[in-house]
């Protein structure tokens, strides 16, 4: 199927790869509308100078921008690591249908401090292209040791 859960992560993933380019933790994410990506995504704390500005929360902003409004009812996240704290207050009070997520995040993950963040109506698919999620925050945090 065109549009699977792998075929939008793999466009977050590209996002990521965009982040790697820059320096920046490699974490993309696209939200999708009807099958349509309505924003794109990815960390850009380092270039901006926030901390606050996590490829989720970009994502949020542009996808808000683009449908005229804040609430992402009938839309899905796709990121390529497991939503922060913050990340996760921000989807529930976007009401986003659905955040599908690749690599878990054990230190930082919302799920370590409480499952019950998001919203109540959200669901959540993880652990789609983890390997490669995975893979490329790896990589970029090896290079960085190494330097």
């Amino acid at each position: 199927m065109l549009f699977s859960d792998e075929y939008f992560m793999k466009q977050a993933l590209q996002e990521a790869k965009k982040a790697y380019e820059k320096d920046e933790v490699p974490v993309g994410a696209v939200i999708v509308c009807n099958n349509q990506i309505i924003a794109r995504a990815h960390n850009l704390s380092e270039t901006l100078n926030d901390v606050t500005a996590h490829a989720e929360m970009q994502a949020i902003t542009a996808a808000t921008n683009n449908i005229g409004g804040k609430y992402l009812i009938d839309c899905t996240l796709y990121v390529t690591l497991e939503p922060c704290v913050m990340c996760a207050g921000a989807l529930f009070w976007s009401q986003i249908s659905k955040i599908v997520f690749g690599a878990f995040d054990e230190k930082r993950g919302y799920r370590r401090l409480n499952e019950n963040i998001l919203h109540p109506k959200t669901e959540v698919v993880p652990g789609i292209l983890q390997n490669e999620s995975q893979s490329i925050l790896l990589d970029f945090f090896n290079k960085k040791r190494n330097k």
